[in-house]
């Protein structure tokens, strides 16, 4: 008898330890989460930068300051739509993996980093280029830190991309149910993107 009440009381007890433990059974992944909180401190780097450059320019005599070499259009304006075209050609990578189609994730991510390769190059193709070095006025130090800093971002998204392709060529690594690593590059490349666009705008057309 009493072996069958302490019997009943272990069930008991081991039913509720199981009540208590299932709601842990299940972790949310905040991944993405912990990237969109990066990219906003990040943001908010660019975001000093670019009112900084915005007080010099309010408070200079002449904007950029007498005598500066005018900046060219066209290389800058090849690289912008080459950027911005990338970011439609790696969100072709993502519905890719959702479809389990990992050549395809591999193909678009390729190109991309393709992509931004070249950009890297036509920036530092125009930096051999100007006539201005980091040091001739304020224009040209707040030129090559915002456009350095932004190069700096790129590169770093490269490596991200090249990160996935070689972990794609381990099977089964991305799928259509496990693409944490395709979706956080996509989402800073696209970062990316949106801040090229607001430096083009303010140094070479504003």
């Amino acid at each position: 008898m009493t072996g069958s009440t302490l019997d009943s009381a272990k069930t008991a007890l081991n039913y509720h330890h199981a009540e208590v433990e299932a709601p842990h059974a299940e972790h949310h992944d905040y991944r993405i989460f912990g990237i969109i909180i990066f990219l906003i401190a990040e943001a908010m780097i660019f975001l000093g930068l670019f009112t900084a450059y915005l007080t010099f320019r309010a408070v200079a005599p002449s904007w950029p300051p007498e005598g500066t070499p005018k900046l060219e259009l066209l290389l800058p304006g090849i690289n912008t739509i080459i950027l911005i075209s990338s970011s439609f050609v790696i969100h072709n990578a993502d519905t890719a993996i959702k479809k389990n189609d990992v050549k395809g994730l591999q193909k678009w991510f390729a190109i991309t980093a393709a992509m931004g390769a070249v950009f890297l190059a036509g920036q530092l193709y125009e930096y051999f280029h100007l006539e201005f070095g980091l040091t001739t006025n304020l224009f040209a130090s707040t030129f090559y830190v915002l456009t350095g800093f932004h190069g700096l971002h790129v590169a770093f998204g490269l490596v991200l991309m090249l990160g996935v392709l070689w972990r794609s060529l381990k099977q089964g690594h991305y799928s259509s149910e496990n693409h944490f690593g395709v979706e956080a590059a996509e989402i800073y490349w696209h970062f990316v993107d949106v801040v090229w666009i607001f430096l083009f705008l303010l140094l070479y057309i504003l």
